[in-house]
């Protein structure tokens, strides 16, 4: 069995190549029970968790744990620690232990590209950025090779990293413009692709602010009561999903406007793996706002860290 630490994944993985991986199999077969996410804490301040996600396709089998510590960052550790179990679909030889952190973050940034394919306008330029953490670089990044993007504009809270990621930005990329903003609202209405990556409890978006046309990622919660979004938003957007069962369960950004009876799971247009079986723009017009939660699945963890065992081997 071959253990595979951060350093070996991030020399494995590009961009759009994952992006087309993760693409070819959410059109395949799989299996994708729903995952488990454990509190463990009684405190509901406290957000400190765990979470097994299993899947299989095909050539695998696979299962991430990981950890979830949301004030490590106090401490100057990493909110998230994760490991990757891989074993052999034709007979369950156990095949590589992943580091899975790195694979999250490059993941969670190819999934926001690859629905960006088929909910983003064709035409899209101009991208809002909000966060500055470990996926800010790989969301971007992603996003640049998916689209003919010119100018990218970050929010975060701290001005520091603000401007450390606008430099290495304006280093990797001397061709597109990249600036930042602080008022969020009025930029939110001069973009064609927002994606929001933040810790954020109450909402950072709001319905009232974003663009006809606009396509809206929001991938920083997973928990019940926080959101990245207003409600106003989620009713005036068509919204997808990653997974039903994952999302309708954990994601403040529905959930709430479901308890305001302002939004219902029936009202969900589909999740990733129909997206990509239809193959096309899932778009009903150029004003269509088109709104994307993630929370995160096992199944895209499962063919990034296949992709990767495959270059190693």
């Amino acid at each position: 069995m071959k253990i595979i630490d951060a350093t070996q994944v991030n020399q494995a993985l590009d961009f759009p190549a994952l992006i087309n991986a993760l693409d070819a199999g959410f059109r395949q077969d799989f299996g994708m029970p729903q995952r488990q996410v454990f509190s463990l804490s009684e405190d509901p301040s406290n957000h400190d968790g765990f979470a097994v996600l299993p899947a299989w396709n095909e050539d695998v089998v696979g299962v991430k744990a990981f950890t979830y510590f949301p004030d490590n960052g106090q401490q100057s550790l990493p909110t998230l620690f994760s490991k990757i179990l891989l074993f052999s679909r034709k007979d369950g030889t156990p095949l590589a232990m992943i580091d899975g952190t790195s694979v999250t973050y490059w993941r969670t940034a190819a999934v926001s590209a690859l629905a960006s394919r088929y909910l983003a306008r064709p035409e899209s330029m101009r991208m809002l950025l909000l966060g500055t953490g470990n996926l800010a670089l790989p969301i971007i990044k992603a996003h640049i090779s998916e689209h003919a993007i010119s100018h990218v504009v970050v929010w975060g809270r701290r001005s520091d990293k603000v401007q450390s990621l606008l430099q290495t930005l304006r280093n990797m990329y001397p061709h597109i413009g990249f600036s930042t903003t602080s008022d969020v609202g009025a930029t939110a209405g001069q973009v064609d692709i927002i994606v929001s990556a933040t810790g954020a409890a109450e909402p950072l978006l709001f319905g009232k602010d974003v663009a006809a046309g606009c396509y809206v990622d929001l991938l920083g919660n997973h928990s019940q009561d926080r959101r990245e979004c207003d409600t106003e938003l989620v009713c005036k957007s068509s919204v997808y999903v990653d997974y039903r069962q994952n999302v309708l369960r954990e994601a403040g950004e529905l959930l709430i406007p479901i308890s305001e009876r302002r939004f219902a799971p029936g009202d969900v247009k589909g999740d990733l793996a129909e997206l990509c079986r239809v193959g096309r723009s899932s778009r009903r017009d150029a004003e269509e706002i088109t709104l994307f939660k993630s929370v995160g699945t096992a199944l895209s963890d499962l063919i990034c860290a296949k992709l990767v065992l495959d270059s190693v081997v």
